[in-house]
């Protein structure tokens, strides 16, 4: 369900690893285009790897037209982009904190898809929340919904205002995970480990947690009682990880924090 042809606005690292993803699966690099007035060495030598047009003096209306610029230059790139939608462009935006509603407004359009990826989507290991305008067909769903799953799991949004809980979860999610690395090691280091093994032990740790979550179709509430010994070290730690003030009570904050902020951003 990829679609025919494609142009890529904006080839920074998310969309330079979501067009990697596409070419992989098979879009076709004679009929995709990418358009980045300053486009780094990598986006350069993957556009050259495969013959995709960089920067053509002009360009037709696409199937798709992705949307990977940052979004304070959204007002900027706008009149220019016009032309680069026809009558039956799917828009598919990935700008953080621009509505459907303002798309529609800046573009020619009523085909609009917002979705919010997760940067492992640099490594196919995305999470995207996407939710579709009331212009988009069946058919351009499916093509967003191919584009977006080259790249990681794919969840549909009944109504645009769950975007921000969504970003919250997955969108900032990785950084939670990040720091629990961090908070791990630190808890490793004042226990008495050295602070490069501590490093690495939390690394390894959480990345394998996560590689074996992934491979067990089982629920992690159930993953963590097969780990947990009645009455032993796990169980000790988790008593207080789960008491009613500990990492439930503090991530529901996060999040609550963070949708919140997401709100603001979207005005």
């Amino acid at each position: 369900m990829l679609p025919a042809s494609l142009t890529l606005v904006g080839a920074g690292k998310m969309g330079g690893a979501m067009l990697a993803g596409w070419l992989r699966a098979g879009l076709d690099p004679a009929r995709t285009v990418v358009i980045d007035p300053s486009p780094s060495p990598e986006a350069t030598a993957l556009c050259a790897e495969h013959g995709l047009a960089l920067n053509p003096a002009s360009s037709a209306p696409a199937d798709v037209l992705v949307l990977a610029v940052k979004p304070q230059g959204l007002a900027e790139a706008a009149p220019g982009l016009a032309p680069l939608v026809g009558p039956r462009t799917l828009v598919l935006s990935i700008l953080a904190g621009k509505t459907i509603a303002d798309l529609m407004a800046r573009l020619p359009t009523d085909a609009v898809v917002r979705a919010m990826p997760n940067l492992p989507a640099s490594v196919g290991r995305g999470a995207t929340g996407a939710v579709a305008g009331a212009g988009v067909t069946a058919l351009q769903r499916a093509q967003a919904d191919a584009l977006l799953a080259c790249v990681g799991l794919v969840e549909w949004l009944e109504a645009e205002a769950l975007i921000d809980a969504l970003t919250a979860v997955s969108g900032s999610g990785p950084a939670y995970v990040f720091h629990l690395v961090e908070a791990l090691a630190e808890a490793g280091c004042a226990a008495g480990l050295p602070q490069d093994m501590a490093r690495r032990l939390a690394r390894a740790t959480v990345a394998g947690a996560g590689a074996l979550l992934d491979a067990d179709p089982r629920e992690a509430s159930q993953l963590r009682r097969d780990v947990t010994s009645p009455g032993g070290t796990t169980a000790e730690a988790l008593a207080v990880l789960m008491r009613e003030d500990g990492l439930t009570a503090l991530m529901r904050e996060a999040v609550a924090a963070a949708a919140r902020r997401a709100g603001e951003l979207s005005g």
